[in-house]
């Protein structure tokens, strides 16, 4: 059951067939639905004819927009006009655009010079305003690379997140940080190179467990010099760039040589060394050094739903799979969403030189000139039918046919558990949204509250939120800190979308506590008018036991569940991952503010001046007993600054 129904049935909106795409797609509704949207979208078709007279016939990217402000769709568009002029005829749209229309107020359009920059253009776009009626990638991660530094004498073999600010060579993507943790242990073995920072390299005078156990040569105290640390940098270089078979070749004929000298202990070192190697790509599921670098992208289809499965291949090996399921229309077809993904995907990163695909995507030639354009070389999309490319394509499928079914066998088990929680305290569908709220602090310090948000798919975790309490009064008062969180939240929630057409607002409302905390939260819905909102509280067991938990709903007695109960479980899972939430939102707090010193309050005091004065006398402590004197001796700080300083100490202790 999607989210409008269950709203529907509680008698807050109209219900809704899903639409979260951009192509089109057959009738799906009834003759009365058709009917009802063609005439609700006699005001879109106005706000379209009435932008028609001034649209260009070039290309550009246009979105459509609801009453209030949201983007309902974005779409790109070889001629402005002739595109958009198309959903002026609503009996010819499908039953999902024939409500976009009608839900449109205005129409924003954004001319461009050609084509595939409009395609660029919407798919940037889409990921930032994720309009309800395109296909949406849910994918806000970035993907972890290796680098070996270019920085320093003796190069550092490192994981590296982020922007490439730092002089050096990058490999990768991985697919995962435990893909690249795992290649950089066989790479030590392999290797011997460091992974420690430049400061502990510079601070070590005898070598450390990494030389210890045979994963680095100890080049912060001499045990190798620099020319052989740098052939030894050079391998890892050639390794990952794809030429396995040389630095292999090279480390046998490096072994044989030693043998024959008599260096046994040599020999054996590069025997370890060439078996590291073999470990490596012998749990390669995919070993084509003639595809070089490359990403292979399947897609499956079931029901409605699609996997897309992504392979990183680099210098022909696996770099790690991850599945994607995208949001979209249940009739799209495999190659519209396939399309869809490639631009989103690589929106914010360059596409390798080769992509091979289970698919042809809609138009292939566009998105491959966009590709190129964006990641600066030459990219190919293929869909090869035999031979040697065809075998990760169909590891790909194969992932994505497991994934899928995980995924719905996951899907229906936690359907069936929200069912389960809806029936026991007495809702009228099962809720598609439920928001789950807990506080920590420790005495009434760094006092936080926490949202998780929970539905049919599983915990969403890019909609959990973190509360810093602000009002000091009400610091380790668990019903004051409640009410603080729930009134914010519920504040800006009726701000910006006070008609409730957004994806924000829950069906369920859970509380970590017992009667006080769900008396706290129903006067809060009732003081905002949100009184429509279940809300229940779960609370421990009388000795705290796991098992004994009792559910409070406002105004009436308690229940208590079934040890083995499943719904129970699901309840204690929400629970403690809020509590997980919580307390570790609470400890990152705590950790800053033990890392800030009573200097960060002095003006004029940055970072440099602070490590100046610490380095001088050693702690804080010293620094507010120090002499005026004493404080101008210290290099770069100035007869000015030390007396603000000075100042600052002696207001503290007056």
């Amino acid at each position: 059951m999607n989210r409008a129904d269950s709203r529907a049935r509680r008698g807050r909106v109209p219900a809704a067939t899903p639409a979260t795409t951009g192509a089109s797609a057959p009738l799906g509704g009834t003759p009365a639905e058709e009917s009802q949207a063609a005439a609700a979208g006699v005001v879109g078709v106005a706000v379209i004819r009435a932008q028609l007279r001034t649209l260009p016939n070039g290309p550009g990217v246009y979105r459509m927009l609801a009453a209030n402000g949201d983007a309902l769709y974005v779409g790109k568009a070889r001629s402005l006009k002739k595109r958009v002029a198309t959903y002026t005829h609503l009996i010819r749209l499908p039953m999902r655009l024939q409500r976009m229309v009608s839900e449109t107020a205005a129409l924003e359009v954004v001319t461009t010079a050609s084509e595939v920059e409009a395609l660029l253009l919407e798919a940037n776009l889409i990921k930032r305003l994720r309009p309800r009626y395109n296909v949406l990638l849910r994918d806000d991660k970035t993907y972890p690379h290796i680098l070996i530094t270019g920085d320093h004498p003796f190069a550092r073999l490192a994981k590296h997140r982020g922007a490439r600010s730092r002089a050096g060579d990058y490999f990768g993507p991985f697919a995962s940080a435990g893909a690249v943790n795992r290649t950089i242990t066989a790479l030590q073995r392999a290797f011997l190179l460091r992974n420690c920072s430049d400061a502990v390299f510079a601070a070590r005078t005898r070598p450390c467990l990494q030389y210890q156990i045979k994963r680095c040569t100890g080049p912060c105290v001499g045990r190798v010099d620099a020319a052989a640390y740098g052939a030894q940098v050079d391998q890892a270089r050639a390794f990952l760039a794809g030429r396995s078979r040389e630095v292999r070749d090279q480390l046998v004929a490096e072994m044989l040589a030693a043998s024959e000298a008599l260096e046994f202990e040599t020999a054996a070192r590069l025997r370890d060394r060439v078996r590291a190697l073999a470990a490596i790509q012998a749990h390669q599921d995919i070993n084509l050094e003639a595809l070089g670098d490359a990403d292979v992208i399947a897609a499956v289809q079931d029901a409605g739903q699609t996997c897309i499965q992504v392979f990183f291949l680099r210098g022909g090996r696996n770099c790690g799979n991850r599945a994607f399921f995208p949001s979209h229309d249940r009739q799209l077809e495999a190659p519209a969403v396939l399309a869809a993904f490639l631009v989103q995907f690589y929106d914010d990163k360059p596409a390798p030189a080769l992509v091979l695909l289970s698919h042809q995507p809609r138009e292939s030639g566009l998105i491959a000139e966009a590709l190129t354009l964006r990641g600066g070389q030459r990219v190919a999309l293929k869909v090869p039918q035999r031979g040697e490319k065809r075998r990760p394509v169909e590891l790909a499928l194969a992932n994505a046919r497991e994934a899928l079914g995980r995924r719905r066998a996951e899907t229906a088990s936690q359907r069936r558990l929200i069912e389960g929680l809806a029936a026991l305290v007495g809702l009228a569908a099962p809720p598609a949204r439920i928001e789950v709220y807990d506080n920590s602090h420790v005495q009434g310090r760094h006092a936080v509250g926490a949202m998780i948000v929970v539905g049919a798919d599983g915990f969403i975790k890019s909609a959990y939120r973190k509360f810093t309490i602000r009002a000091t009064a009400v610091a380790g008062d668990d019903y004051g800190m409640m009410r603080e969180v729930l009134t914010r939240r519920f504040a800006r929630a009726q701000r910006e979308d006070p008609e409730r057409r957004g994806d924000q607002w829950p069906d369920l409302v859970v509380i970590d506590g017992g009667r006080g905390q769900v008396s706290v939260a129903t006067e809060v819905m009732r003081a905002q008018d949100l009184e429509d909102i279940p809300v229940i509280a779960v609370a421990k067991g009388r000795d705290r036991n796991a098992g004994r938990e009792r559910l409070y709903r406002p105004g009436q007695p308690p229940l208590q569940f079934d040890p083995n109960d499943p719904v129970l479980y699901f309840v204690q899972r929400i629970r403690d991952e809020a509590h997980r939430f919580a307390i570790g939102t609470h400890r990152a707090r705590r950790g800053r503010a033990l890392g800030r010193s009573t200097l960060d309050q002095v003006d004029g005091i940055g970072p440099a001046r602070k490590k100046a004065l610490l380095h001088h006398f050693g702690s804080a402590r010293a620094i507010a007993r120090a002499g005026l004197a004493d404080l101008e001796a210290v290099d770069g700080i100035s007869k000015a600054v030390a007396q603000k300083v000075y100042n600052y100490f002696r207001s503290e202790t007056s």
